[in-house]
């Protein structure tokens, strides 16, 4: 069965953004093994400088590619990175699973985003929105869209 690491900095706080993240844990259990690694985020100074958000996001990618299994497909969520349908997607996750890897790395960054190192570590970066959403919001749209792609590999209403 297909392992999903999501690595994300941050707790989600909001009781309605656990439950949702909850209840597509609890629906993406028949389809692949979730893994969720929770990393601390820095502290965030009263005033941002470039070198004070250069060392954060220094600090936090650091984190995040110690917590990378080495033998994992990673995939960054990026405001640059590829916007694709849910079709697109869930043909994607497919293509992994089969050509690549049976284990799939997603990474959500910190507040301030992630270092270019980390960035071009990942073999793909995708982007949900040009919009900028909250990271516990866009962690609720990531489990959502990977519950969504499992049942349309499979062709079983919920997207249609």
């Amino acid at each position: 069965m297909l392992t999903i690491n999501l690595i994300c900095v941050g707790k989600i706080k909001e009781k309605y953004l656990c439950d949702a993240a909850l209840e597509y844990e609890k629906r993406l259990s028949k389809y692949c093994h979730l893994k969720i690694i929770e990393l601390p985020d820095e502290k965030l100074p009263s005033k941002l400088y470039p070198s004070s958000i250069l060392e954060i996001k220094e600090k936090e990618s650091r984190k995040i590619l110690e917590a990378i299994k080495k033998d994992s497909y990673v995939i960054c969520l990026d405001l640059k990175g590829t916007q694709m349908t849910s079709e697109q997607f869930s043909k994607k996750i497919q293509d992994i699973s089969l050509n690549f890897n049976s284990n799939i790395t997603f990474i959500i960054g910190g507040t301030l985003g992630m270092t270019e190192e980390l960035l071009k570590t990942a073999h793909q970066t995708i982007c949900f929105s040009k919009m900028t959403f909250p990271h516990q919001l866009i962690r609720v749209f990531l489990l959502e869209q990977l519950f969504r792609a499992f049942k349309i590999a499979k062709n079983e209403t919920y997207h249609w």
